[in-house]
């Protein structure tokens, strides 16, 4: 792991004279130019308008101080790529302009790569695949993406991990990051992902799900500073393993 160190954030931060409880302590490491952090599921990456605090860039600020690079400005420091809401797992920030840069490149020419694991519905003929599918915002509903004919390139490898009655789950790794990749890549392939509000459909079993069962499980990169490969690996959360279980019951 090069010399990033494991380290436990727990922290109450003071945003508009509240005190708010952030748990970011399931898994972080961090070192002087990036910290990479396990974001729990319900935790909007950055502010925005209905979410001006208890963001995973409040979480930041508190932790790191003035130690965020610059680049996205106020409301981003640090932020170098996100995670929706709902989509649990790790998230690499940068502490400074050259280490931001660096990764910034590293997302354009794909070595920096990101695995996702996720319970989809319905069951693969194949063991792996390949969604080459364009995406862009959908026409009629701006809230929406989808995958359009003159939208920008959107690639996703999949891999089945384990199969259940009814649905399947499997590893993704995506080739590039456009906004809600996987999942309207799986739904568009007829696999939505379990608990999609958005992209899944009317479904009556949700296994106590409140969003997408998507964790984001492992991140490889090259340091910005010393150049080795590092790649670091997070455990499933609570609410994945629960559905597993549950699923399991059934075989």
């Amino acid at each position: 792991m090069g010399f990033l160190v494991p380290v436990r954030l727990l922290r109450f931060l003071s945003v508009l004279n509240q005190h708010i409880q952030l748990l970011l302590n399931r898994f972080a490491v961090e070192d002087d130019d990036v910290i990479v952090v396990n974001k729990p599921v319900g935790m909007v990456v950055h502010p925005a308008p209905g979410h001006s605090d208890g963001t995973l860039v409040n979480a930041l600020l508190y932790a790191c101080g003035d130690s965020l690079s610059g680049i996205n400005g106020q409301l981003r420091p640090g932020i170098v790529h996100r995670i929706d809401r709902d989509t649990s797992g790790l998230i690499i920030a940068a502490k400074n302009d050259m280490a931001h840069l660096s990764l910034s490149e590293q997302l354009q020419d794909h070595s920096l790569a990101r695995t996702y694991e996720a319970i989809v519905v319905g069951s693969f003929r194949a063991e792996t695949g390949t969604v080459d599918a364009p995406i862009a915002r959908h026409r009629t509903d701006r809230k929406r993406m989808a995958v359009v004919a003159d939208g920008r390139r959107a690639v996703t490898h999949w891999k089945v991990l384990e199969r259940y009655s009814g649905y399947t789950h499997i590893q993704c790794n995506l080739e590039t990051g456009r906004t809600h990749q996987i999942r309207v890549h799986m739904a568009y392939i007829g696999h939505p992902v379990l608990g999609d509000p958005v992209y899944g459909g009317k479904r009556k079993e949700t296994f106590g799900l409140t969003g997408q069962c998507l964790h984001a499980r492992k991140l490889a990169f090259q340091h910005p500073r010393t150049g080795e490969r590092m790649e670091v690996e997070c455990p499933l959360p609570d609410y994945f393993q629960e559905v597993l279980r549950k699923l399991s019951m059934r075989k």
